[in-house]
Protein backbone atom coordinates (compact mmCIF):
# COMPACT_ATOMS: atom_id res chain seq x y z
CA UNK A 1 0.00 0.00 0.00
CA UNK A 2 1.17 3.40 -0.50
CA UNK A 3 0.96 6.39 1.23
CA UNK A 4 -1.14 9.51 0.00
CA UNK A 5 0.61 13.05 0.67
CA UNK A 6 -0.67 16.40 0.59
CA UNK A 7 1.58 19.06 -0.17
CA UNK A 8 -0.08 22.82 -0.05
CA UNK A 9 1.02 26.30 0.40
CA UNK A 10 -1.43 27.69 2.95
CA UNK A 11 -1.40 30.67 5.08
CA UNK A 12 -0.95 31.02 8.62
CA UNK A 13 -5.08 31.41 9.12
CA UNK A 14 -5.17 28.73 6.80
CA UNK A 15 -6.38 29.97 3.88
CA UNK A 16 -5.32 27.53 0.54
CA UNK A 17 -7.18 29.56 -2.39
CA UNK A 18 -4.63 30.80 -5.52
CA UNK A 19 -1.13 31.19 -3.61
CA UNK A 20 0.54 30.92 -7.63
CA UNK A 21 -1.42 33.73 -9.33
CA UNK A 22 -3.56 36.65 -9.27
CA UNK A 23 -6.20 35.17 -11.51
CA UNK A 24 -5.83 31.37 -10.54
CA UNK A 25 -9.12 31.21 -8.25
CA UNK A 26 -11.41 34.02 -8.39
CA UNK A 27 -14.07 32.26 -6.76
CA UNK A 28 -16.42 34.03 -4.26
CA UNK A 29 -14.63 37.56 -4.94
CA UNK A 30 -10.87 36.06 -3.73
CA UNK A 31 -8.87 38.53 -4.22
CA UNK A 32 -5.52 38.02 -2.85
CA UNK A 33 -4.40 35.64 -6.03
CA UNK A 34 -0.52 34.71 -5.58
CA UNK A 35 0.33 35.52 -2.11
CA UNK A 36 2.67 32.83 -2.11
CA UNK A 37 4.61 33.99 -4.41
CA UNK A 38 6.53 37.17 -2.69
CA UNK A 39 7.41 34.16 -0.41
CA UNK A 40 9.58 31.74 -3.05
CA UNK A 41 13.14 31.09 -1.87
CA UNK A 42 15.85 28.39 -2.69
CA UNK A 43 14.97 26.02 -0.01
CA UNK A 44 11.12 26.17 -1.46
CA UNK A 45 12.73 25.46 -5.24
CA UNK A 46 14.53 22.83 -3.29
CA UNK A 47 11.76 21.19 -1.46
CA UNK A 48 9.72 21.17 -4.65
CA UNK A 49 12.54 19.53 -7.08
CA UNK A 50 13.12 16.95 -4.62
CA UNK A 51 9.24 15.86 -4.83
CA UNK A 52 9.19 16.28 -8.22
CA UNK A 53 12.25 14.06 -8.60
CA UNK A 54 10.51 11.58 -6.69
CA UNK A 55 8.30 10.51 -9.58
CA UNK A 56 5.41 9.49 -8.06
CA UNK A 57 1.69 9.98 -9.39
CA UNK A 58 -0.38 13.02 -8.65
CA UNK A 59 -3.71 13.10 -7.28
CA UNK A 60 -6.23 15.88 -8.07
CA UNK A 61 -9.67 17.35 -7.57
CA UNK A 62 -11.30 18.26 -11.28
CA UNK A 63 -11.34 21.93 -10.50
CA UNK A 64 -7.47 22.01 -9.95
CA UNK A 65 -6.43 19.49 -12.55
CA UNK A 66 -8.39 21.76 -15.07
CA UNK A 67 -6.66 24.91 -13.61
CA UNK A 68 -3.09 22.79 -13.47
CA UNK A 69 -3.54 21.52 -17.15
CA UNK A 70 -4.38 24.81 -18.45
CA UNK A 71 -1.49 26.92 -17.16
CA UNK A 72 1.34 24.25 -17.19
CA UNK A 73 0.79 21.88 -19.84
CA UNK A 74 1.67 24.00 -22.57
CA UNK A 75 4.63 26.04 -20.89
CA UNK A 76 8.92 25.19 -21.89
CA UNK A 77 10.07 27.67 -19.95
CA UNK A 78 11.06 25.76 -16.90
CA UNK A 79 11.70 22.04 -15.79
CA UNK A 80 8.39 21.76 -14.01
CA UNK A 81 6.38 21.47 -16.90
CA UNK A 82 7.94 18.02 -18.72
CA UNK A 83 8.06 16.46 -15.09
CA UNK A 84 4.33 17.26 -14.75
CA UNK A 85 3.21 15.68 -18.39
CA UNK A 86 5.52 12.68 -17.70
CA UNK A 87 3.76 12.21 -14.54
CA UNK A 88 0.66 9.44 -13.79
CA UNK A 89 -2.41 12.08 -12.82
CA UNK A 90 -5.12 10.96 -11.52
CA UNK A 91 -8.39 13.07 -11.44
CA UNK A 92 -11.27 12.39 -8.82
CA UNK A 93 -14.32 13.66 -10.52
CA UNK A 94 -18.13 12.79 -10.59
CA UNK A 95 -18.23 15.06 -13.91
CA UNK A 96 -15.54 14.34 -16.14
CA UNK A 97 -16.19 11.97 -18.88
CA UNK A 98 -14.47 13.10 -22.14
CA UNK A 99 -11.05 11.62 -22.55
CA UNK A 100 -8.53 14.08 -20.58
CA UNK A 101 -6.38 16.21 -22.58
CA UNK A 102 -3.44 16.04 -20.70
CA UNK A 103 -1.08 12.99 -21.27
CA UNK A 104 -0.90 10.21 -18.58
CA UNK A 105 -4.16 11.16 -16.91
CA UNK A 106 -6.61 8.93 -15.80
CA UNK A 107 -10.33 9.48 -14.52
CA UNK A 108 -11.47 8.38 -11.22
CA UNK A 109 -14.94 8.53 -11.75
CA UNK A 110 -17.28 8.13 -9.40
CA UNK A 111 -17.25 9.29 -5.21
CA UNK A 112 -13.36 9.90 -4.23
CA UNK A 113 -14.05 7.68 -1.18
CA UNK A 114 -14.37 4.27 -3.24
CA UNK A 115 -11.80 5.16 -5.90
CA UNK A 116 -8.49 6.51 -4.18
CA UNK A 117 -8.73 3.46 -1.70
CA UNK A 118 -7.92 1.54 -4.99
CA UNK A 119 -5.32 3.76 -6.49
CA UNK A 120 -3.49 3.34 -2.69
CA UNK A 121 -3.83 -0.21 -2.13
CA UNK A 122 -1.62 -0.47 -5.11
CA UNK A 123 2.02 -1.14 -4.93
CA UNK A 124 4.25 2.04 -5.69
CA UNK A 125 5.75 5.33 -4.87
CA UNK A 126 3.66 7.93 -2.75
CA UNK A 127 0.60 9.24 -4.38
CA UNK A 128 0.63 13.47 -4.11
CA UNK A 129 -2.22 15.72 -4.01
CA UNK A 130 -1.59 19.31 -4.64
CA UNK A 131 -4.75 21.86 -3.77
CA UNK A 132 -7.94 20.75 -4.25
CA UNK A 133 -9.67 21.41 -1.33
CA UNK A 134 -12.87 19.70 -1.91
CA UNK A 135 -11.07 16.65 -2.76
CA UNK A 136 -9.38 17.14 0.69
CA UNK A 137 -12.22 17.47 2.64
CA UNK A 138 -13.36 14.02 1.41
CA UNK A 139 -9.84 12.12 1.66
CA UNK A 140 -9.35 13.54 5.21
CA UNK A 141 -12.85 12.73 6.26
CA UNK A 142 -12.60 9.40 5.11
CA UNK A 143 -9.51 9.01 6.62
CA UNK A 144 -7.17 8.78 3.13
CA UNK A 145 -4.69 10.96 4.03
CA UNK A 146 -1.09 9.74 5.63
CA UNK A 147 1.25 12.69 5.57
CA UNK A 148 0.50 16.42 5.23
CA UNK A 149 3.75 18.67 4.16
CA UNK A 150 2.35 21.92 4.52
CA UNK A 151 4.29 25.30 3.70
CA UNK A 152 3.27 27.52 6.32
CA UNK A 153 3.02 31.34 5.24
CA UNK A 154 3.78 34.40 7.56
CA UNK A 155 0.78 36.09 6.43
CA UNK A 156 -2.92 36.23 7.46
CA UNK A 157 -5.28 36.94 4.51
CA UNK A 158 -8.74 37.07 6.62
CA UNK A 159 -10.68 35.44 3.73
CA UNK A 160 -10.77 32.64 1.22
CA UNK A 161 -10.70 28.69 0.74
CA UNK A 162 -9.18 27.38 3.76
CA UNK A 163 -7.67 23.80 3.70
CA UNK A 164 -9.59 22.46 6.63
CA UNK A 165 -13.06 24.09 5.51
CA UNK A 166 -14.46 20.84 7.87
CA UNK A 167 -14.17 19.82 11.01
CA UNK A 168 -12.37 16.28 11.17
CA UNK A 169 -10.07 15.25 14.29
CA UNK A 170 -6.65 14.06 12.79
CA UNK A 171 -3.99 13.46 15.18
CA UNK A 172 -0.51 14.56 13.69
CA UNK A 173 3.47 13.55 14.26
CA UNK A 174 5.42 16.33 13.48
CA UNK A 175 8.47 14.03 11.56
CA UNK A 176 10.06 17.42 9.87
CA UNK A 177 10.55 21.30 10.00
CA UNK A 178 12.12 22.99 7.39
CA UNK A 179 12.36 27.21 7.91
CA UNK A 180 13.06 28.98 4.61
CA UNK A 181 14.84 32.43 4.38
CA UNK A 182 11.66 34.22 4.15
CA UNK A 183 9.40 33.16 6.83
CA UNK A 184 8.14 30.13 5.38
CA UNK A 185 7.70 27.12 7.44
CA UNK A 186 7.62 23.81 6.08
CA UNK A 187 6.28 21.48 8.00
CA UNK A 188 5.86 17.78 7.39
CA UNK A 189 3.20 16.18 9.56
CA UNK A 190 2.73 11.53 9.20
CA UNK A 191 -0.71 10.40 11.16
CA UNK A 192 0.10 9.59 14.51
CA UNK A 193 -1.96 6.41 14.15
CA UNK A 194 -0.07 4.99 10.81
CA UNK A 195 3.08 3.41 10.99
CA UNK A 196 5.60 4.39 9.02
CA UNK A 197 6.53 3.46 5.43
Amino acid sequence: MRRLVVFNNLTLDGVMQAPGHPDEDRRDGFEHGGWAIPYQDEVIGEVAAEGMAAGGPLLFGRWTYESMHSNWADRTDNPFSEVLAKSQKYVATRNLTEPPAWENTTLLRGEAADTVPTIKAQDGQDIVTMGSGRLLDTLVRHDLVDRFMLLIHPLILGSGAELFSEQHQVELELVDVKPTTTGVIIATYDRADRPEK
